[in-house]
């Protein structure tokens, strides 16, 4: 009996350290590497990203032996920024990317996951700066991601796909637009990750049909909508609502991921979707259960 759901033949299924609990290069919350490398194989992904840097092998060599030999891939390495303080940081951020980057040119990926930095502590809730960014910051963060792009393009070859997050200064539909209309399409791309811009109350499907030539990378993720709703009136930070539960097994959140997957690929190119279910911390062996039936659920969608 041959499937009614359209073959998504331009999407790429992966998933990452963040679905197994894995936030940290090392953390005594978390699990082994070799025991995600062991399950991610085991539920079915042939793609993962790095995740922090450190917490996979950083010898290029070891790690292409540890991945090749349970069938994975790489898609992407992943950096943590504060382009909107401008040319100061510059030296600092450089220092943190070049590493990942030519790690993650080793492995053969192409993309860069480039995250804003945080305008709240994720654990303590400390507000470390101000949550609006003025002019002169939007200037600075948009032309420095730019600067950014070039150097990872003509030094390591890879393209940068930024990430809008929740409490960073990217992440409403507003700020990512403004974002978006004042960067070259020719350089930066977005990682469109459905959970956080579901959590910033945005809407996936529109920014896909909106902004399509500039999607570049998806991370897949769901909101439980109840618990969205009281970390929302209760101001919580983002680690401890992730600690709530608010980032929740597919297809039980929002936004629904069918009509995302599908107006990603009437854009008919090829793009990565990376499963990404925030659950620092967590019991070692809740993951799994939850990797192997997240891929059965996209298959079931046609991924």
């Amino acid at each position: 009996m041959t499937s009614s759901v359209p073959a998504l033949h331009r999407i790429r299924v992966g998933s990452a350290p963040d679905s197994w609990g894995v936030w940290f290069p090392d953390d005594p919350l978390q699990v082994p590497w070799q025991r995600f490398l062991d399950e991610v194989a085991e539920a079915g992904y042939e793609w993962i990203e790095l995740g922090p840097y450190g917490y996979l092998p950083t010898d290029p060599g070891r790690l292409g032996e540890e991945t090749a030999r349970r069938g994975l891939k790489v898609s992407a390495g992943t950096v943590f920024t504060g382009l909107h303080h401008g040319p100061a940081v510059w030296e600092k951020t450089w220092a943190h990317v070049a590493d990942i980057a030519a790690l993650t040119r080793a492995t053969g990926a192409d993309h860069l996951v480039v995250i804003p930095s945080f305008w709240r502590d994720d654990k303590t809730g400390e507000v470390l700066e101000d949550r609006s960014l003025t002019p002169e910051q939007w200037r600075d963060l948009t032309v420095q991601t730019e600067r950014l792009a070039r150097e990872v393009r003509d030094r390591y070859g890879l393209r940068i796909v930024v990430h809008p997050h929740a409490d960073t200064h990217i992440d409403s539909e507003e700020n990512v637009s403004r974002f978006l209309d004042a960067t070259d399409p020719s350089l930066v791309s977005l990682c469109l990750d459905t959970g956080h811009y579901a959590y910033c109350g945005g809407d996936s499907v529109k920014l896909i049909e909106t902004y399509g030539e500039r999607i570049g990378y998806l991370h897949l993720k769901q909101v439980d909508p109840e618990i969205l709703a009281e970390v929302v009136a209760d101001e919580v930070p983002f680690g401890p609502a992730v600690g709530r539960g608010v980032m929740c097994e597919p297809p039980a959140g929002i936004p629904a991921l069918e009509p995302v997957l599908a107006a990603a690929q009437r854009l008919d190119v090829d793009l990565f979707a990376i499963v990404e279910q925030d659950m620092y911390p967590c019991p070692p062996d809740k993951p799994y259960p939850i990797a192997a039936r997240t891929r059965r659920f996209l298959r079931s969608c046609g991924a």
